[in-house]
């Protein structure tokens, strides 16, 4: 059965803002073998239009640095799936948007077959850490201090604590650490 992953840049306080964190070269690295463990990426509607059409412009023009390029060409390659209400339509052809429950998508994306599915989004990631549906987290640590910004599970409160087991992490030349767990059994 597919794993369910996700994986996220947080500042030192445990926010998420993406104006506090400038990924550099390594870290793109690691975020672009992050996604070639997947083979479908879940977002919601911020989240995605963050993403597109940056990433998949760069796929094309090949136009930043060799990390950037390599980054983009893997995000490009991926089936999305944006859970949205308000998205009509997307340019995109490897995007479905899904109006249904985030739970119910997910139990029918884990029974097909596939890479792994990736999750970057916060608001859906929370609602899928409700459920315990997500199989590995991979929590980045930036050496930052935002003091402001969403947070994980901001939208929702779990009923209880969600035990994880460490299995590995990754120091960077930022400072930056990725912390790698797994859902408790």
């Amino acid at each position: 059965m597919r794993k369910v992953v996700f994986a996220f840049n947080f500042t030192a306080d445990g926010y998420c803002s993406h104006t506090d964190m400038t990924p550099d070269d390594e870290m793109l690295k690691y975020f672009t073998g992050v996604l070639r463990h997947g083979s479908v990426l879940l977002y919601g509607r911020t989240t995605y239009q963050l993403m597109v059409p940056y990433w998949p412009d760069i796929a094309r023009s090949q136009s930043e640095t060799e990390a950037e390029n390599e980054f983009a060409r893997v995000f490009d390659s991926l089936d999305i799936v944006v859970f949205s209400t308000a998205l009509k339509d997307t340019e995109r052809t490897k995007t479905r948007i899904v109006r249904a429950n985030v739970a119910e998508e997910v139990l029918a994306l884990k029974q097909q077959p596939g890479k792994d599915i990736l999750v970057g989004s916060l608001s859906i990631a929370s609602q899928l850490s409700e459920r315990g549906l997500i199989d590995e987290y991979h929590f980045v640590v930036h050496p930052v201090v935002a003091g402001k910004g969403p947070r994980l599970f901001e939208t929702v409160k779990l009923q209880e604590k969600l035990p994880l087991d460490f299995t590995g992490s990754d120091r960077f030349h930022s400072g930056a650490v990725a912390l790698h767990y797994r859902k408790h059994t």
